[in-house]
């Protein structure tokens, strides 16, 4: 759970070498700071609609363990890399992976829509929990978690989106108890998991 590189990895530049440099985040270093320091509450209660359309979060997966992860359907490493990893994590677990329920977030209701970020979730896993909020909905609950993310305008004429990129771990009663650094490999995610299992599932 330790993050040993963060300041390298905490932010995901998908895109952001083709624009303008983006001027100093103090919202980053704050919402980077909360998290880490763990002086002030992470998370929230939420439902949020998922890709069947249907309103779900913490209260529809009570007693299996949460692995949640915030980034966008255009994000082209980062995020495939992490949702692989969460993926791994289940399948390292066998049959204790059905105590797990993996959740993605967009961060990019604009373009993504539920449909799409269905999909793509589910090539990682076919039992991903796909949300998509509300712009408002969605900044709520970033904020909540402490990830930063903004537009970045491309040259193109496009956008990426810079964002804080880390898998948070809910317990059972959907309270946040952690977090994985980007990069952090399936086994270290299925070990930490196994440790918040019930011990006769250990």
């Amino acid at each position: 759970m330790r993050a040993g590189a963060l300041a390298a990895a905490c932010l995901v530049a998908a895109g952001v070498a083709a624009a303008a440099d983006p001027p100093p985040r103090a919202d980053a270093a704050r919402l980077m700071n909360e998290l880490m320091s763990g002086r002030v509450p992470i998370g929230m209660p939420f439902a949020l609609p998922d890709q069947r359309g249907r309103r779900v979060g913490p209260a529809q997966w009570r007693g299996r363990i949460v692995l949640l992860y915030f980034g966008y359907l255009f994000c082209p490493d980062v995020c495939p890399t992490d949702l692989r990893a969460i993926a791994d994590a289940i399948e390292s677990l066998g049959a204790d992976g059905a105590s797990v329920q993996p959740v993605f977030v967009t961060l990019d209701p604009e373009r993504d829509t539920p449909d799409m970020t269905g999909r793509y979730a589910e090539a990682f896993h076919p039992r991903f929990a796909a949300l998509r909020g509300s712009d408002a909905e969605t900044r709520q609950m970033a904020e909540a978690y402490k990830v930063f993310y903004e537009k970045v305008p491309l040259r193109s004429g496009a956008y990426a989106i810079d964002h804080t990129s880390f898998t948070y771990v809910l317990d059972g009663e959907g309270r946040y108890v952690g977090y994985f650094p980007p990069g952090t490999s399936g086994k270290r995610m299925a070990d930490f998991v196994r440790s918040l299992l019930p011990a006769a599932k250990r």
